[in-house]
């Protein structure tokens, strides 16, 4: 009897999680086109996440290629097959890995840090403080960091695929004697744009739900500061979820499509 309780509370709390996420990017998609509009701030976040994140994007995508094309190539080459290594790795690195791997990333990354961010302010009552002073800090917290966090991140993908198409250019440079322009040429020749606009788009989605998961998280932190951790942690937990399910809705969609 007890664990069925359990069991019916926490789908309760589940479905209570959802319906206030749902209502809380309800009000993001009412505010985002009203006035005033923060471009100062926006650009700010965008600088914060997209700059900052460079670095660990480009790390990750090297590696990603590196280890992708010695895990590979073994395999191809029992099969004789190794001179298709271009066009397998550019199509799996740009259709799937690639956006997944580095959505991964900047989740732990910037859904973390929005998910803090805004958990200390809610903790301190600087939130509170704004609200009474006249000013609207939704549209100056929230709307700023999703709307950056959708448009900085498939910048962060693109420039991840392309660091990680360098590491395995360099791999196949060293161990198979081909020459870099040969590589990218049959890399890209090997790209069409259905594979490329289905993984474009739904970078803009996981951008999305890493903003608005960080920030509902930071935005309704409560319990003082052990509920600053908690609303960092759960951030990650949330977003990588929802990015599995986002990207299993695209591939279906896409494959419907195309």
């Amino acid at each position: 009897m007890g664990s069925s309780f359990n069991f019916y509370s926490n789908l309760r709390s589940f479905f209570e999680e959802v319906g206030a996420l749902s209502r809380f990017a309800g009000r993001y998609f009412r505010e985002v086109f009203s006035t005033p509009f923060e471009f100062r701030e926006l650009m700010n976040q965008c600088y914060s996440m997209g700059n900052k994140s460079l670095l660990l994007v480009g790390v990750t995508g090297f590696i990603l290629g590196l280890v992708f094309t010695l895990q590979s190539r073994p395999t191809l080459l029992e099969f004789g097959a190794v001179a298709w290594m271009p066009s397998m790795i550019s199509i799996s690195i740009v259709r799937e890995i690639g956006p997944v791997i580095i959505a991964l990333i900047c989740a732990g990354r910037i859904g973390s840090g929005i998910g803090a961010e805004l958990g200390s302010m809610r903790v301190t009552e600087q939130i509170d403080a704004m609200e009474v002073s006249g000013t609207n800090p939704f549209k100056f917290l929230v709307v700023t960091r999703v709307l950056a966090a959708t448009i900085m991140l498939p910048v962060l993908v693109i420039f991840g695929d392309f660091i990680a198409l360098v590491g395995s250019a360099i791999i196949e440079n060293i161990k198979g004697d081909v020459s870099f322009q040969l590589y990218f040429n049959q890399a890209f020749d090997a790209l069409e744009f259905t594979d490329l606009l289905p993984a474009t788009l739904k970078t803009f989605f996981f951008g999305f739900a890493i903003g608005i998961v960080g920030c509902f998280k930071g935005y309704n932190s409560k319990k003082g500061t052990a509920g600053v951790g908690e609303a960092s942690n759960s951030a990650v937990v949330y977003t990588s979820m929802l990015l599995f399910i986002i990207d299993f809705i695209a591939v279906f969609i896409s494959d419907i499509f195309y």
